[in-house]
């Protein structure tokens, strides 16, 4: 008899990884924790964090940290599946020092070393390289004098460098700073050689910078190699550890969005706490002008929400007795009492700070084809290096000739550019739109975003506010449409009906309402009641309507609308149509989504005509339309366009629509719709504008483009430079400079994401370069 195996616990934390030079170390790292039994570990450079899944009771937090310092760098716990609360997770709640400050300070105090070696270096490098260039300024045994200084460029300045080539080759492994250490190190000892041994030491010994290698014996020596190499290089790695931080700048403005502290009611007293010791159930005090500690509910007051800072809207959004507020928007008016309902992890501002996370930590497929690239590419220079050395002094062209050829290969092949080529984009990309209110939960989502071809949008909540709005007021002969609609304004008043909201609102922007009497309600009917002195009824026909009215009765409810009869004092006075409103923004989207090369589709459950009149205002062809669709049928017809050869994105707010976005090539949910649609999707578009999904399939493209234009740009440099250097053709000083130059490049051109901007402040020209 087989016994059934225990079900096994699986635990999750990041670890905040410091020290790593290139994607080498961080693949290494991968592999020592993957080594471990029950542990599934993915690290990435960029971010500086490894995600690490293990099994409960075979391996320990204590244990992961020690395998990754055992492999030469430095770990720390960031977040656990065991963390509860803000305190242990450093989530967006306050309080806590969270992930990103402690890896952070780490950064900064990176940043902090190599720029004084920089400038260090630098000072040094100058003049270093005048005297060996210039033989004006060669003064007796000047050599000497450039010696003193390139020793304290190679030992102090590429330390860093130096210190990652043995921590790696102790573990028997090779990266690229391997290739920095060998090249320099081929540079000053063929240069204290020359020196010691050769002729280059000699009182009165001149020499002359040339473009190309010379082909001279032992009278120069390659000093200025040495410093101008590990100069840029120290510059290069400085501006890729703020491009790292540049890049987290909005994830970490995202995090510090929340408040510290709020206002509890404790027992009938105001008791002042910080926001990590909130529990669901609490109630606080919300004063204009504060922020809203932590997600809620209103349970008394009224106010206006600014909600800019999370979903990047700048109009504010009316909150009441029962509306939902989100932590780290901004009271901007009345008072508010709100109840806890969310705390910790389970936050939104905590939530978002997790997608961003997450998909900067996750690795494109593109990016791990570098890694395992890049895992073959520095033993396949080395030996291309061996091979031009060995090659050039069989054919005789001296010894000083083939070795150059070698170093300047060690140097130009460092691959930096190419493993910074997509983490950076990566990075910038998915900042930039968090900071637009587009959350990107994984790199491998800009892949989809370049094929889809089709986009389906839910037409409630997506295309349409789904709040009733007044479209039409259609007066009987001899009434006026402003009393029709102020008499039953009046009366609707009353009611707390959606039909009758819209109604309220809309004489409201007129005049103030007129006050009703002895007001009643039938369920199905509607409503009556007295106004200065008219008996006025608002609701269905109470018998035959005239022709006008009737033709506008009818048209309303083929629009997809709904009709109500104002009857004063038993005469039909007018016809109101209530519709959805469409948001002012779709009409503008629908037209984006086309010039992106998408074809937009309408999927709703509502009546064909409410459908067609809604496609029709925004700009959608009537043969695009599906209306009628039961929620359980939205996954057939997205699978149907499937069928067809089409790539679909759907856009999606309830939960209804949580299959079908998880069934599309791409799924987009509105940030205001239900948890499970949003856990659903590929994208969150948190200010809930149709608008967004345009600015995001933008914004992914263009970081997509941007990283193969970093891969592309990165190849060909070593694809085209490496053969050059191997024939002797290229100074190793200039491959140097060249090489840091390459990696700087990649990391400003992914840099340039952060100016993306959204489609209603670009050009038509901006808008179809995605």
């Amino acid at each position: 008899m087989t016994q059934t195996p225990p079900s096994v616990d699986l635990l999750e934390i990041d670890l905040g990884v410091t020290g790593m030079t290139c994607t080498s170390c961080s693949s290494r790292v991968e592999r020592k924790l993957n080594k471990l039994d029950g542990v599934d570990a993915s690290v990435n450079f960029s971010t500086e964090t490894a995600t690490v899944k293990y099994e409960a009771g075979t391996t320990d937090t204590d244990q992961l940290i020690e395998v990754v310092r055992g492999a030469g760098y430095d770990a720390f716990a960031l977040r656990s599946d065991a963390d509860s609360g803000g305190d242990e997770s450093g989530d967006s709640t306050g309080g806590a020092v969270g992930p990103q400050d402690q890896i952070g300070a780490a950064r900064e105090r990176e940043a902090a070393d190599l720029k004084q070696r920089v400038i260090g270096s630098a000072i040094l490098t100058v003049p270093i390289t005048g005297l060996s260039m210039v033989p004006a300024l060669q003064f007796t045994n000047w050599q000497w004098a450039v010696l003193a200084m390139t020793t304290l460029v190679y030992v102090w300045g590429g330390a860093p460098f130096h210190r990652a080539t043995f921590v790696n080759l102790r573990h028997g492994a090779v990266t690229m700073d391997t290739l920095i250490t060998m090249g320099t190190t081929a540079a000053y000892a063929w240069s204290l050689w020359a020196l010691f041994v050769g002729n280059a030491g000699v009182a009165g010994m001149t020499m002359e910078m040339h473009l190309l290698p010379t082909n001279s014996t032992m009278d120069e020596i390659y000093l200025e190699t040495a410093a101008v190499v590990i100069t840029f290089l120290l510059l290069g790695r400085w501006f890729e550890t703020k491009a790292k931080g540049s890049s987290s700048e909005a994830l970490r403005t995202l995090l510090d969005m929340g408040a510290k502290d709020a206002a509890v009611l404790r027992d009938g007293a105001e008791v002042r706490v910080p926001v990590t010791q909130l529990q669901i159930g609490d109630v606080f005090i919300v004063r204009p002008g504060e922020k809203i500690a932590i997600d809620g509910r209103v349970v008394e007051g009224s106010s206006a929400i600014d909600e800019s800072m999370l979903t990047g809207e700048s109009v504010p959004v009316e909150a009441t007795v029962g509306t939902k507020v989100t932590g780290a928007t901004l009271n901007t008016s009345g008072r508010l009492l709100v109840e806890v309902t969310r705390v910790g992890a389970d936050t939104t501002l905590s939530q978002m700070a997790k997608l961003v996370t997450d998909a900067q930590a996750k690795k494109a497929p593109v990016e791990r084809l570098v890694d395992r690239i890049s895992q073959i590419f520095v033993p396949a220079v080395v030996v291309i290096a061996l091979v031009a050395l060995i090659v050039h002094i069989m054919l005789g062209h001296g010894v000083a000739t083939a070795f150059t050829a070698a170093v300047a290969v060690l140097i130009i092949a460092c691959p930096c550019a190419l493993g910074l080529a997509t983490p950076t984009a990566i990075l910038v990309g998915t900042g930039r739109g968090a900071q637009m209110g587009l959350l990107i939960k994984g790199p491998e989502i800009l892949e989809s975003t370049k094929k889809v071809d089709t986009i389906v949008m839910d037409k409630t909540g997506t295309v349409t506010s789904g709040v009733m709005s007044v479209r039409d007021v259609t007066p009987a002969t001899g009434f006026d449409p402003t009393e029709v609609l102020a008499m039953a304004a009046a009366v609707e008043s009353a009611s707390e009906h959606p039909i009758a909201q819209a109604i309220v609102r809309e004489a409201e922007r007129s005049a103030p309402l007129v006050e009703v009497t002895d007001f009643s309600s039938t369920a199905g009917h509607g409503v009556t009641g007295t106004v200065e002195g008219a008996r006025v009824t608002v609701g269905r026909p109470a018998g035959d309507l005239s022709t006008d009215l009737q033709d506008a009765f009818t048209g309303a409810q083929d629009q997809g609308g709904t009709p109500v009869v104002v009857q004063i004092d038993g005469v039909s006075a007018g016809v109101i149509a209530v519709r959805d409103t469409v948001k002012p923004t779709s009409a503008e989207a629908v037209r984006g989504l086309k010039d992106l090369g998408l074809t937009p589709w309408l999927l709703t459950g509502d009546n064909a005509g409410a459908a067609r009149a809604v496609a029709a205002e925004v700009g959608i062809d009537a043969e695009h339309v599906i209306a009628g669709v039961m929620p359980e049928d939205k996954v057939s017809e997205v699978e149907r366009l499937q069928d067809t050869g089409r790539n679909v994105a759907m856009v999606g707010d309830g939960v209804n629509d949580a299959a079908a976005l998880a069934r599309a090539d791409l799924g987009l949910a509105m940030g205001a719709g239900t948890d499970v649609a949003i856990e659903a999707s590929d994208i969150t578009l948190m200010n809930n504008d149709l608008l967004s999904a345009v600015d995001a399939i933008r914004l992914s493209r263009k970081t997509l483009g941007t990283i193969k234009g970093n891969l592309f740009w990165a190849f060909a440099y070593n694809a085209a430079l490496i053969p050059v250097a191997a024939f002797a053709l290229l100074n190793p000083m200039l491959a140097g400079v060249a090489m840091a130059f390459s990696s700087v490049f990649v990391v400003g051109n992914s840099l340039r994401l952060r100016r993306f901007r959204s489609w209603a402040g670009t050009t038509s020209r901006e808008r179809t370069s995605a």
